[in-house]
């Protein structure tokens, strides 16, 4: 009996640390979706590589500490296969923004988590991610706050938007490490990671030889330049900051930029135009963090008439449905020429989501979201070994309840936080974020100890 509650004060005392490590992953962020703590067996937890060479390169993030990232190696089948998946977290566009930033891991590896978890697409089970689960899984980190793409500095603020650097830097690591050998490749990324996936996409197919199979996925990164619900142009007005105090546009294709002005170059819809490695879009046809933060900012709603839709869409009048009925529209519409080239992948459904690869629930369960009755995983993986064409547009809201939507709690304890930011940039009032049709964000202790005494009983 005295081992039993030893081992239950030790299984309460992992759940605290899980809880509190849960918590702190989330601070600061534009949006961050939860790393799962599923009554099951814990996910793999990989640690932080610092890339010690980074510094003379010029290589650092906004604080100027070295960047880092995750790696866990492949196996079997999967030793000479690489996915590289590139964090997102929002951008920084004004100097007190970028300030504010390099106090967080955002902004600086001082404060970044010593270990992550990898699920949804960086798992390593074949039951959770049955086409990558044994190959070379690496997640870069974002401490610059451009998609890793800024190269400028101010002296006078300490800050340094070395973000180009830092994706050099971590690529010719991996590299030395193996890389170089790939027979295949994946390059990957969620929210602003997912728009440095395409941006850097066509760079990533250049480090490789013509006979290694390259391609990039960018999950909720295509970023629509819209009109939010005063008329003005929020998402815009951000972007343009980011490539002016950055330097953005030295990193842009120039293709791009001998047509359009640099910050429309920042924009997805604008820059796959572009790209020739063969790219695929995963996006949630309303997506929550530009429904939020784009569409309507507090900035573009004062008086919060949108509140209670943008807590929960299911509170959203006729007229507000139809104002996010049109952003489908634009989007669709943004993507109609690229879909028609044989190479390219879409998965567009039409959830109010963000960030569906790297979550397990959203990626491959026994409940995930489908297009045509596939989830997420296998459409990428259909579409990446080449097994079948893959053009999932879902139909629009609300016929499909396969979805994991978010719903706000303002105030709430919740296992996803977000933070809406002011017009500079700077986190103002902090919210929480529940998937409305995923069980796997409710952690439950009594299951959990559940399992741990039938373990323990079994033994």
């Amino acid at each position: 009996m005295k081992v039993i509650l030893l081992l239950i004060a030790a299984s309460f005392s992992f759940v605290s640390v899980l809880r509190s490590e849960a918590e702190h992953l989330f601070q600061n962020d534009a949006v961050s979706l939860a790393v799962e703590v599923p009554p099951g067996p814990p996910p793999l937890m990989v640690p932080l590589t610092l890339i010690q060479g980074a510094a003379s390169k010029g290589a650092v993030c906004l604080d100027g500490t070295l960047p880092g990232y995750h790696f866990h190696p492949g196996f079997g089948s999967g030793a000479n296969s690489w996915l590289i998946q590139l964090e997102g977290g929002g951008w920084c566009n004004t100097i007190s923004s970028c300030v504010f930033r390099k106090t967080t891991r955002r902004g600086s590896s001082k404060y970044m988590e010593k270990q992550l978890a990898f699920t949804g697409l960086l798992s390593n089970k074949a039951e959770e991610n049955p086409d990558f689960f044994n190959w070379n899984r690496v997640k870069v980190r974002y401490c610059d706050g451009a998609s890793f793409s800024g190269d400028s500095q101010n002296e006078v603020a300490q800050l340094q938007f070395r973000g180009q650097k830092i994706w050099q830097a971590a690529m010719q690591e991996l590299l030395f490490k193996g890389m170089q050998k790939a027979n295949q490749a994946l390059l990957s990324g969620c929210s602003a990671g997912g728009l440095a996936s395409i941006i850097h996409c066509d760079e990533f197919r250049s480090l490789f030889p013509t006979s290694t199979k390259v391609k990039c996925l960018s999950d909720a990164g295509f970023f629509l330049d819209a009109v939010d619900v005063s008329g003005g142009h929020t998402l815009r007005n951000l972007f343009g900051g980011v490539v002016k105090l950055q330097e953005v546009q030295k990193n842009l294709p120039n293709s791009c930029l001998n047509q359009l002005d640099p910050t429309s170059c920042f924009f997805p819809q604008n820059l796959i135009n572009y790209v020739e490695t063969p790219l695929f879009l995963l996006n949630a046809a309303y997506d929550a963090w530009q429904v939020q933060e784009s569409l309507v900012p507090h900035s573009a709603d004062p008086h919060g008439s949108w509140n209670d839709c943008k807590a929960n869409h299911a509170h959203c009048n006729s007229s507000q449905i139809q104002f996010l009925q049109d952003f489908r529209n634009q989007m669709l519409n943004d993507v109609k020429g690229f879909s028609e080239t044989s190479q390219t992948g879409l998965f567009i459904n039409s959830c109010f989501a963000h960030c569906q690869s790297e979550r397990q629930d959203t990626w491959f369960a026994d409940d995930s979201p489908l297009i045509n009755n596939v989830p997420v995983a296998i459409a990428v993986g259909d579409w990446f070994l080449d097994r079948k064409t893959v053009k999932a547009i879902d139909c629009a809201y609300p016929c499909d309840n396969t979805c994991h939507n978010l719903v706000f709690n303002a105030g709430k304890s919740a296992a996803v936080d977000y933070q809406s930011t002011s017009d500079d940039g700077i986190p103002t009032n902090t919210m929480t974020m529940i998937y409305s049709h995923s069980t796997r964000l409710t952690f439950s202790t009594g299951l959990y100890m559940l399992r741990v005494l039938s373990a323990f009983t079994c033994s």
